[in-house]
């Protein structure tokens, strides 16, 4: 099941690149906890169940112009996935570019997404979940 998880993964940063909230959503269970990272926490630091992820990746996509995420690994952590890669993102407004390291901690549970909480270097990821290298 846990690769299956890494899949799940894959496919809610497929839609999150091509902005498809609804589809993002639909891997999703209806209470998941978005805890985003930094320049993402346009509104609050943690979002609670579809409406409130929904409204919070909207402010996130009207901010940034460009927000898309570019996998380096992914790592099968039973229940849990670490991602870990690069964010790649645009200021709407100031035209202000970053391209960073960035981590996702997603946990899931019967085949949806439970929780997903962002990080702003692969450090703070691996440190989050025990793998502090």
């Amino acid at each position: 099941m846990s690769q299956e998880n890494v899949e799940l993964l894959r496919k809610g940063i497929d839609a999150w690149n091509r902005r498809q909230v609804d589809v993002w959503l639909g891997y999703a269970a209806p209470d998941v906890e978005w805890m985003p990272a930094g320049p993402a926490a346009v509104e609050r630091t943690i979002y609670r169940g579809h409406d409130e992820v929904r409204a919070g990746v909207m402010a996130a996509w009207e901010t940034w112009d460009v927000f898309e995420c570019h996998e380096s690994e992914a790592r099968d952590l039973g229940d849990s996935t670490l991602w870990l890669g690069h964010v790649k993102m645009r200021g709407g407004a100031s035209g202000v570019e970053l391209d960073q390291e960035f981590a996702i901690h997603s946990t899931a549970r019967d085949g949806q997404i439970t929780a997903v909480h962002t990080y702003l270097s692969w450090r703070e990821g691996l440190k989050a979940v025990g793998l502090e290298e």
